[in-house]
């Protein structure tokens, strides 16, 4: 198991969090409920604990991060994920996004490229009994066709385009939320309106480390 404790707290520092994302815009209270249920310090490397409720990213291994608490949650409110959906997301990270879906109700495919992040997420998911959440090793940009198609994809990471594999595999109603620019990103909403068109729409800039291909 784990050797960290979830104890008061941290739990006092997640509630803070939480007011702290609220105060900044975030409305949705399912989000903010999840937020407020997963313990972010199981999901950052040793040492980083104490300030893993920090409204800030966080190193990983690899050059990789856990993102900032509010990008989570700004990606997670666009997605508008609802219990049963299935959620394909790219860049498992620390499976903390992970997390967050299955608190949502969601069923969760994940997919990372590097290894040793793809195995510590699966470890930490499974000793916190997210039981929901199904891991792959490989490459974001193919998606993974096996499951498709999907009624919501996130992806974790920043584009140069939109991944025409991602957009088949989405289903027709389905939603995708994908940080898209080379230094900075534009985070865009996009709405599979029928199996031949999109409607992309625009919703502020952020960082991220880059979407790479390849396994």
């Amino acid at each position: 198991m784990i050797e960290k404790v979830d104890n008061f707290l941290y739990k006092g520092l997640r509630k803070k969090l939480v007011d702290n994302l609220r105060n900044k815009g975030i409305t949705n209270e399912n989000v903010l409920q999840a937020i407020e249920n997963v313990p972010r310090h199981f999901f950052v490397p040793f040492g980083l604990e104490n300030i893993a409720y920090e409204d800030q990213a966080l190193p990983l291994s690899d050059g990789q991060t856990i993102s900032q608490p509010y990008t989570v949650a700004f990606q997670t409110q666009l997605l508008d994920v609802q219990p049963g959906m299935k959620v394909l997301e790219i860049g498992t990270g620390s499976g903390y996004q992970a997390a967050i879906l299955a608190e949502l109700g969601a069923k969760v495919y994940s997919i990372e490229r590097i290894t040793k992040l793809h195995k510590t997420a699966q470890y930490t998911l499974s000793s916190l009994g997210y039981q929901k959440c199904q891991l792959f090793l490989g490459d974001g940009y193919l998606g993974k066709e096996a499951y498709a198609p999907y009624h919501r994809i996130i992806v974790t990471c920043g584009a140069v385009e939109i991944p025409q594999n991602l957009i088949k595999q989405l289903a027709v109603g389905g939603k995708m939320v994908i940080p898209v620019g080379i230094n900075t990103q534009e985070m865009l909403l996009v709405v599979k309106l029928n199996e031949h068109d999109v409607e992309i729409t625009k919703h502020g800039n952020f960082v991220f480390v880059p979407f790479v291909k390849g396994s």
